[in-house]
């Protein structure tokens, strides 16, 4: 039978069900022709054992007749509402028969039947969804915690455990400030801050947001840790210094040391050889090359590592790289002028930067006598700077903006460093191709509009 909610029967409940509604209304349609029949024969020249026969078949076949009605409208309803119970409850295995008949009856079964399907699916989606969710959060290195609006502690996934010291077991329901969490529930919703947890001191990434959920307000709080980022980049930023440096250094001293070796010995030879002097110039202005060119390389270094912080100011891209273009006077520069685009950048930055650029992609394109053009495009939040040259491409892109590697003779190795790092002040980022359409490569900055 179908389970009724008391509640609902109580304040709604009808003076007449639906199926003694439906019998009622049998029995009315048939009886009229069951009078007449009865009054045709107990009016009629009749036995009386005749009478009393007829009229218990007419009125068991009235009756009858009107119950099967009943039970012929009852029974799908009761179904129907068995198999709508099962969903309420979660069940989705129930299926209702359909039968060969298209009715509207059979259209209401299998429209229930798909309903069925699709809550099934959802319902399976779901509980796919739920679990990879739960997997993630066991699995992720971040600490996630929700609060309830009183901030008692809904949620919280293995790491945020570690982060507290506690089991999920005895930390739901405590409140924030049971859980020494307050202050990450109260001033800017992303900052980063100098903390300790559990005696844990370090860096600490605090993410939060709000969200619902059965029509309250909940927090979404996050807290990484940032020190073995920091420290794991910090590791590898002086790895890459040491190894700079001491592969120039090498460079300038050994030879230095050499040399230097070398004019001792000849100096403390008793007699001199005739050319001695010679030799001592010649030693002496190599020495002198190699300390310059140490003091230019800790030149390039200083300057790349202090880049100033860009001043921008009100700029048009056209009439900037125009003039950048102007100043190359080895191989003619052509511009394919873009639409009419003003930027606030750091003009004097930013020439160096395209300055760069147009410099080495002139460089390559006279190894192959070919030429240079640079242009603009606007895009629907950016604006892209390109520099395109014909010679010969790239063949290590790996190393490109690695500081002080280079490829070319004489090259220090910090412009496309450099130029990178003025990219990124203002905002954007540099990329460098071979280009697709013939030989050479392609120089793209992309700049935000805003």
């Amino acid at each position: 039978m179908v389970s009724r909610d008391p509640r609902r029967a109580s304040l709604h409940a009808p003076r007449l069900g639906h199926e003694n509604r439906i019998f009622l209304l049998t029995l009315a349609s048939g009886a009229l022709p069951v009078i007449v029949l009865l009054l045709l024969m107990w009016l009629g020249p009749h036995e009386t054992k005749t009478r009393w026969t007829v009229t218990l078949v007419v009125l068991a076949l009235w009756i009858g007749f009107a119950t099967a009605v009943r039970a012929s409208v009852a029974r799908p309803l009761q179904t129907l509402a068995n198999m709508q119970a099962a969903l309420r409850e979660g069940d989705f295995s129930m299926r209702m028969r359909r039968s060969s008949t298209h009715d509207s009856l059979n259209d209401l079964v299998f429209e229930v039947n798909a309903l069925s399907d699709a809550l099934r699916n959802q319902r399976l989606g779901a509980m796919e969804a739920t679990a990879l969710l739960t997997k993630v959060m066991s699995e992720i290195e971040v600490a996630i915690f929700t609060f309830d609006e009183r901030h008692r502690l809904r949620l919280i996934n293995r790491a945020g455990e570690q982060l507290i010291g506690q089991p999920s077991e005895r930390a739901l329901g405590r409140t924030a400030a049971e859980l020494g969490l307050e202050d990450c529930l109260e001033g800017e919703t992303a900052r980063t801050v100098d903390r300790t947890f559990r005696g844990q001191a370090g860096r600490w990434g605090i993410r939060r947001s709000e969200f619902r959920k059965d029509g309250l307000p909940h927090q979404l709080l996050v807290i990484g840790d940032l020190s073995r980022a920091l420290r794991e980049e910090e590791r590898q930023a002086w790895q890459r210094l040491v190894r700079v440096l001491g592969h120039e250094l090498n460079n300038s001293l050994a030879p230095v040391q050499s040399i230097a070796d070398s004019l001792a010995t000849m100096l403390k030879r008793q007699p001199r050889p005739p050319d001695w002097e010679q030799d001592v110039a010649t030693g002496v202005r190599v020495i002198a090359d190699r300390a310059e060119s140490l003091s230019r390389f800790m030149r390039d270094y200083s300057r790349l590592a202090r880049l100033p912080k860009p001043q921008p100011r009100e700029v048009e891209i056209g009439t900037l790289i125009r003039n950048v273009a102007a100043l190359e006077k080895r191989l003619p520069v052509a511009v394919e002028a873009g639409p009419p685009i003003t930027l606030a950048l750091d003009p004097d930055q930013f020439d160096q930067l395209l300055i760069n650029l147009v410099k080495n992609a002139v460089d390559a394109s006279l190894e192959t006598s070919g030429g240079v053009t640079v242009g603009w495009e606007r895009n629907s939040h950016s604006v892209d700077v390109y520099v395109r040259d014909e010679g010969p491409g790239i063949m290590n892109s790996a190393n490109l903006f690695v500081p002080f590697f280079t490829t070319k003779q004489g090259g220090t190795g910090i412009g496309l460093a450099l130029s990178r790092q003025i990219a990124e002040a203002h905002g954007g980022n540099i990329t460098i191709e071979n280009r697709q359409d013939r030989r050479g490569a392609e120089a793209r900055v992309r700049l935000p509009l805003s």
